[in-house]
């Protein structure tokens, strides 16, 4: 167990936290979240023991395992396979005094050190480290590879498999999907599901966070608040919250009908394309999640562009790349007016050579790229953080964009991206990351583009500044195509999916929830190819034979369709009550009655609780599927 007793928490004269209390015990999975600086990290490195506590009781046993992801980037010459194997420290111990042992002649307690190692699980440890690297996306032929030959991002990964890789009582994962594509993050999931220890987790992806934590602790106005739950429950409780505090609740209602506009706007146009009937799905889902966030700072739109040509960008017959490499060939991509497009792909496939293509065409090696005259293109990636420039403030770089703008229009306007006060006038140097990707954004939208290319935009960014981010691109006229691994963010912006891999960019024609599904056949055919060597010649068939085992399949998987089809009518039963506790909750009146109250708080209740129930229900059932497939 971990206690916290009436913690307080300072960074110099700044109080972060102050009598913070709460118990976490193991098999629970706690997502830490609250704006950037309000004391997520400093909470984390009070329980590393790299900062006591300023008041309060930290009950923490000494004894407990606890790992974490460093953040150093690791160098040397040694193998990824044991690089990561080195985060199991009793692991390597035991390995030490092993061979400590073979060398000596009477070989001293060798027996019970061999005994330790199998408790320990140590002769498979390789074989475990190769499955976490597997899963976080390494090739077979990179475990040997030397640390120092790889990239920085998947030297970040390494860092997050060898704290997999330790077997401890408590995990501690900053911003663990920073540095990971939408597969890795899949697989990262189903690990955490799985974790038996205490586990907390900082992290501004809110479908990883609902899919992992089972509670929520909040840090806001100096106080941590719990939550039971994952953050979309989180966020219904906060919205009750709220609408319990008058100021707000008008603004709640102002907030959900604009939302609302966007929802039957866009309800009349949508094809049946299963993408579209995603995004609609999403859209009407943000109009619940509007209250939650009626009281962010970030409050922004873009701007209307002056001018709207039907036919925006397009490459025919292309080939993108790098030198004399060919990353992506045969692209034949047009982009109209309206399009609003999602780029999915394995980190490597080409996504970002793709978005340098559209936006500059250097990494165009081939084919055409054909730019209308009205196009005017808003290009954002990681890398233009490092265009800004350190001495300058943000006001002055918002001037270079907008000369002719009054001081307090600009003081208005970086207000609306979280630049207060005296902030404005500061250079941007020592500003975090998540403050230079809001003015970098800022700029960019200044400029009042017709064609958004995002690169990860919500990388650095905290949740509120996700929401803010998700809710404009929603108004956003323009065309847009977006790289992210914010699922949040793609469900609620795009219509259209592409996928980028084995060098071509195809029509995803399917949801995005379709997704892991379709990695998971895409696996399938690598071990069907890599197997199909080994094939026997075909025999005869014998039809009476194949009838019998037919018919004892059947019977032997008949326990397992049984199982998968109660779970998918239980699954119903739970949607449609679900579906009744929101259209009630829909209601307006019962927000305003103060005699239904109880109502309220019972329907909010039961609506967490039935979402809870589908989740679970969810992976029962993906579970079953899964073993039955396994049988089949």
């Amino acid at each position: 167990m971990l206690s916290l007793t009436n913690i307080s928490l300072r960074r110099g004269q700044k109080v972060l936290v102050e009598n913070a209390s709460f118990q976490i015990h193991a098999g629970q999975r706690m997502g830490v979240i609250g704006s950037n600086g309000c004391g997520k990290s400093s909470l984390f490195a009070m329980l590393l023991g790299e900062l006591e506590p300023d008041d309060g009781e930290l009950g923490l046993d000494p004894k407990l395992e606890i790992a974490h992801v460093a953040q150093e980037s690791p160098h040397g010459s040694g193998s990824a396979v044991d690089y990561v194997m080195d985060g199991d420290r009793e692991l390597r111990s035991v390995q030490a005094a092993i061979a400590a042992g073979e060398q000596s002649e009477d070989k001293p307690n060798l027996h019970l050190l061999y005994e330790r190692m199998e408790v320990i699980d140590g002769f498979t440890a390789d074989s475990r480290a190769s499955r976490l690297l597997h899963g976080l996306g390494f090739a077979a032929d990179e475990y040997e590879k030397p640390v120092k030959e790889f990239s920085g991002g998947w030297r970040m990964r390494l860092n997050l498999a060898r704290a997999l890789m330790c077997r401890s009582d408590i995990l501690l994962l900053d911003e663990p999907t920073n540095h990971l594509d939408l597969p890795a993050i899949l697989w990262l999931e189903r690990w955490l599901k799985r974790y038996e220890g205490i586990l907390l987790i900082v992290s501004h992806d809110r479908d990883f966070l609902d899919q992992v934590c089972t509670r929520i602790a909040h840090i806001e106005h100096e106080t941590i608040r719990l939550f039971t739950g994952n953050y979309s429950q989180f966020e219904s409780q906060r919205a009750e919250q709220l609408a319990q505090q008058s100021a707000m609740y008008t603004r709640q209602q102002k907030e959900i009908k604009h939302i609302q506009s966007y929802v039957d706007r866009f309800r009349y146009k949508a094809s049946k394309a299963r993408q579209a009937q995603s995004r609609l799905k999403m859209l009407e889902r943000m109009e619940q999640i509007a209250p939650a966030h009626v009281d962010s700072p970030f409050r922004f739109h873009f701007f209307e562009p002056k001018k709207q040509p039907q036919h925006l960008l397009g490459l025919t017959d292309a080939a993108v790349g790098y030198g004399e490499e060919v990353i992506l060939k045969d692209i034949t991509l047009n982009l109209s007016a309206g399009d609003r497009v999602g780029l999915l792909g394995v980190n490597g496939a080409g996504k970002s050579t793709l978005v340098k293509a559209l936006s500059t065409g250097s990494t165009l090696l081939s084919g055409d790229r054909v730019l209308s005259k009205d196009t005017k293109i808003g290009y954002f990636a990681q890398h233009q953080l490092e265009l800004l420039r350190p001495e300058q403030s943000p006001i002055d770089h918002l001037r270079d964009y907008a000369p002719g703008d009054r001081e307090q229009d600009h003081r208005n306007y970086l207000g609306r991206f979280g630049f207060a006060g005296d902030r404005i006038f500061e250079p941007v140097e020592p500003f975090s990351g998540g403050e230079k990707a809001r003015l970098v954004l800022a700029l960019m939208i200044r400029q009042g583009p017709n064609l958004l290319l995002l690169d990860e935009p919500t990388n650095h960014l905290d949740l509120e500044m996700r929401q803010a981010l998700s809710v404009a691109l929603i108004e956003y006229t323009g065309a847009l195509v977006v790289i992210s691994h914010d699922r949040h963010l793609l469900r609620s912006v795009c219509d259209e999916l592409l996928i980028v891999h084995d060098g071509v960019v195809d029509r995803f024609n399917r949801s995005l929830d379709d997704y892991p599904a379709w990695l998971k056949e895409q696996d399938e055919k690598v071990d069907q190819a890599a197997a199909k060597w080994q094939d026997e010649p075909a025999r005869p068939v014998n039809k009476k034979q194949q009838r019998q085992e037919q018919a004892q399949r059947r019977q032997r998987l008949k326990p397992l369709y049984d199982k998968v089809r109660d779970i998918e009518k239980q699954l119903g039963k739970q949607r449609a009550q679900l579906e009744d506790f929101e259209k009630r909750l829909a209601d307006e009146a019962i927000y305003s009655d103060p005699t239904r109250k109880d109502e309220l708080t019972k329907l909010v209740k039961d609506q967490a609780a039935a979402k809870a129930e589908i989740e679970a229900l969810e992976w029962s059932w993906l579970e079953a599927s899964e073993e039955l497939d396994t049988h089949d």
